[in-house]
């Protein structure tokens, strides 16, 4: 892909324009709630479950804009152990859970495409239902999502090895062998949109797609943070290591829970020259480009279909568009 040159006139460094449509929440899950066992316990009767599949699929209603709770009654006469309370709202208690798909062991590769109706209901992935869903039940999805990954890999004690019990509604594990308490892990990672130095936003963006990715399927650039390594320290080696570039002006732009299985993607831009030389990491990047704002907004407005973009329920997708509204 070569890149075109266009004619930027914003003087001011871009921002998001939108909110990342998973850090979307309304809930209410403050320590003081978590820890009132009486409170709880008083939600209940009336509070609602987001039931989980092992695939981490919920039913939605119609086209995915509604998610489908179960009465809690339904489920358990008091709030099981393997529950995690996500919040409360209006007076209504929310939990979530994780059970067994009823039809045997599911399908665990996740697909874009969505599965067919019954009964005017569907099971959907986080990642499908999030640009349809509602702020609160957004919120709601990504919180089980993340906790309820958490029990998973989470069962024993990481210092005695005792399997453990979960406290604080679901949202901590007390090993009854040494004592321990854990927390749901969050590892961060980085995610840099990084543009040229023709102008105070770039005339052109890198992006870049990964070997296992599909053909013409692009998106910017990010990496896990090490220990001992700072945000802007972790952009400055993902960078280099995957692309061969040095980039400067590391700026922070917004982030995003990216529950799959644990991350926070903490987003940034930063400005690479032009001409530098692009160096894919063998079997890390496949390609990467410089491309023009002016491609990519035909690619947004679906007027060029050369190439894709991220998928809407990444924090990528809210960045790419962000600077390419920037002029």
């Amino acid at each position: 892909m070569t890149a075109q040159a266009s004619s930027p006139t914003s003087t001011a460094p871009f921002t998001l324009t939108d909110l990342p449509l998973l850090s979307r929440s309304t809930v209410d899950r403050q320590e003081m709630l978590v820890n009132d066992a009486a409170k709880q316990a008083r939600l209940w009767p009336s509070g609602r479950v987001l039931v989980l599949d092992e695939a981490g699929r919920v039913t939605v209603r119609g086209r995915g804009s509604e998610l489908v709770f179960a009465p809690a009654t339904s489920i358990a006469d008091t709030p099981p152990e393997d529950a995690v309370l996500l919040g409360e709202q209006d007076g209504v208690g929310y939990w979530g859970i994780r059970v067994s798909d009823p039809d045997g062991a599911p399908e665990r590769r996740f697909r874009w495409e969505p599965p067919e109706l019954v009964d005017g209901e569907q099971r959907l992935d986080l990642r499908l239902a999030a640009p349809l869903l509602s702020a609160r039940d957004a919120g709601l999805f990504t919180s089980a999502q993340a906790v309820l990954n958490w029990y998973r890999i989470g069962k024993f004690c990481a210092k005695c090895g005792t399997e453990v019990n979960k406290i604080k509604a679901g949202w901590a594990s007390l090993c009854p062998g040494c004592g321990r308490e854990e927390y749901p892990r969050t590892d961060p990672a980085v995610i840099c949109l990084v543009h040229d130095d023709r102008g105070v936003n770039g005339e052109n963006v890198l992006l870049a797609r990964g070997p296992e990715w599909p053909e013409a399927r692009f998106s910017v650039l990010a990496g896990f943070v090490e220990a001992g390594e700072s945000l802007e320290d972790c952009v400055v080696r993902e960078i280099s290591e995957e692309v061969g570039v040095a980039v400067r002006n590391v700026r922070y732009l917004g982030n995003q829970p990216w529950p799959f299985p644990r991350s926070l993607m903490i987003g940034f831009t930063a400005v690479a020259d032009h001409d530098a030389p692009l160096h894919p990491a063998d079997g890390e990047i496949a390609e990467a480009h410089w491309i023009s704002r002016a491609r990519v907004r035909a690619v947004l407005a679906g007027k060029d279909d050369s190439f894709g973009l991220p998928g809407a329920p990444s924090i990528a997708n809210v960045m790419v568009k962000s600077w390419a509204e920037s002029d």
